[in-house]
């Protein structure tokens, strides 16, 4: 598979710092030519994206005339703050910018491979790994910073102390599953996403792949959704008093 010019740029100006960062950690790129994967160009391209965003909205914030990427920005933050507020409580402000970011992390690479000559960084593994890891250390810091470490560590042991030693296995097992359940559940739908795309792209007329692509969205649309409210529950659940 040939690279993306985005891709191949990165690789230009790049690569030869990237090789010997990789070997000085004793790591051996996968290609020499080309260390940095299409995969990281494309994760690189939609932080930039986003940077850009949040840059054009603070320089041009107005309370009296709100410009379109403005009214953009804030729909966004009053949605994600609208769930996290029924999710998780009064609190729930604290945890916006990172859900925000998150969901529109994964939007934007979810909907990435529909233009030309760019990819869905999602549809791999690492890139969904990568992410739910981060939300797994997230929630569990946010757990540690309300309540302590003794405290959040209660939340493992269950109601009665008697059942600690059998409960203590399963959550650890059960927290770690979720790692495994966000990235494959986001990457499994990404990546048929994406073949099916191509496949009738490749083989039929045009009007029948316009409604695969238009299921793309839709499907981009609400993995991205999905990721987002577990996050918001997996975080309420960490900073969640017992009584």
């Amino acid at each position: 598979m040939t690279q993306t010019a985005f891709g191949t740029l990165l690789n230009r100006e790049f690569g030869p710092l990237t090789t010997r960062l990789l070997h000085a950690v004793h790591l051996q790129p996968y290609s020499a030519q080309a260390p940095i994967t299409d995969t990281f160009a494309m994760e690189i391209l939609a932080l930039g994206i986003l940077l850009a965003f949040f840059l054009l909205v603070r320089l041009f914030l107005s309370v009296e005339h709100p410009n379109p990427i403005q009214q953009t920005a804030e729909l966004i933050h009053e949605f994600v703050a609208d769930q996290a507020d029924s999710v998780i409580g009064p609190t729930a402000q604290r945890y916006v910018m990172f859900v925000t970011s998150v969901l529109l992390f994964i939007l934007l690479c979810n909907l990435m491979g529909l233009l030309p000559s760019l990819r869905t960084p999602t549809s791999k593994e690492t890139v969904t790994l990568g992410v739910a890891t981060l939300v797994f250390l997230y929630y569990h810091y946010q757990g540690i910073r309300e309540k302590g470490i003794l405290g959040h560590g209660k939340h493992f042991l269950g109601p009665v102390w008697w059942i600690a030693p059998m409960l203590l296995p399963v959550e650890i097992i059960s927290h770690f599953a979720r790692i495994l359940s966000l990235s494959v559940r986001l990457y499994a739908n990404m990546f048929t996403g994406e073949m099916v795309t191509l496949v009738f792209f490749s083989f039929l007329p045009f009007a029948i792949p316009s409604f695969f692509l238009g299921l793309h969205v839709f499907v981009a649309l609400i993995q991205a959704y999905i990721f987002m409210l577990l996050t918001l529950i997996y975080v309420a659940e960490a900073v969640a008093h017992q009584h």
